[in-house]
């Protein structure tokens, strides 16, 4: 009997471990040719693992079972809403030691996380640089959904090779401050973030060498592909609805 019950217990553990490795995945090179792997989720949920070390962004039950995953060395929180910042999410990627780097509201809600605001930057797993950038709706009549000041979106340099996730955001004039991106995650759905005629204009203002679109919903995401032919932006699409 203790037999038998082992042999579930081992079959349930492999069933969880291979639903972690159920999403895709595309692998990055460094500069000193380190390997970053990022792992789309859905929506805004995305998983980097660099050096061995996991980093969970934006982690939401509704889109993985969390408990599958390696626990997170950082979590990382753009902002407060539902589909960005799930506690039942950060519990199960947590272990003792994990950092959760957070917006200040975000903070409040969650009731823990270190707090950091727009144009702040850090240092996580040693040598990997944070910094948060601004996050926010400009066009009138949608400013309630993301004012300004409050989310971040945050831009990871790994040993010279610069991951943008902008958070929640629409074409906001400080993406032409964004320097040397490699990879960017711009959101997608109209109207909480940008249509796709924002999304292409956004994309022209930093000129990223490789574009994600994600946190798109129901949007025609392939004319944006279409739209920044030409560019030398690569746009590739993810199942990150």
């Amino acid at each position: 009997m203790n037999i038998k019950f082992i042999m579930l217990m081992c079959s349930l553990f492999a069933v969880d471990s291979a639903s972690a490795k159920s999403f895709d995945a595309d692998t990055f090179r460094t500069r000193n040719n380190k390997e970053l792997v990022i792992t789309f989720i859905k929506h805004a949920s995305l998983m980097l693992t660099y050096e061995g070390k996991h980093i969970q962004i934006d982690p939401v039950s509704e889109y993985a079972d969390y408990s599958a995953f390696p626990k997170a060395d950082v979590i990382l929180i753009t902002h407060e809403h539902g589909d960005h910042l799930d506690p039942k999410a950060i519990q199960a990627a947590t272990k003792s030691n994990t950092e959760l780097i957070i917006n200040e509201s975000g903070q409040k809600k969650l009731g823990k996380g270190q707090v950091i605001k727009n144009g702040d930057k850090i240092r996580i797993l040693g040598d990997v640089e944070v910094e948060a950038v601004p996050a926010y709706n400009i066009t009138p009549g949608r400013e309630m959904f993301h004012p300004r000041h409050r989310d971040n979106g945050y831009v990871l340099t790994f040993d010279g090779l610069r991951i943008y996730v902008a958070g929640d955001t629409e074409d906001i004039p400080e993406l032409k401050e964004l320097k040397n991106i490699d990879v960017a995650f711009l959101p997608v759905n109209q109207p909480y973030t940008m249509t796709v005629e924002q999304a292409t204009r956004g994309a022209k203002m930093f000129s990223p060498k490789v574009l994600y679109p994600y946190h798109y919903g129901n949007t025609p995401i392939e004319e944006l592909q279409e739209k920044l032919k030409g560019s030398g932006i690569e746009v590739r699409i993810r199942q990150m609805q």
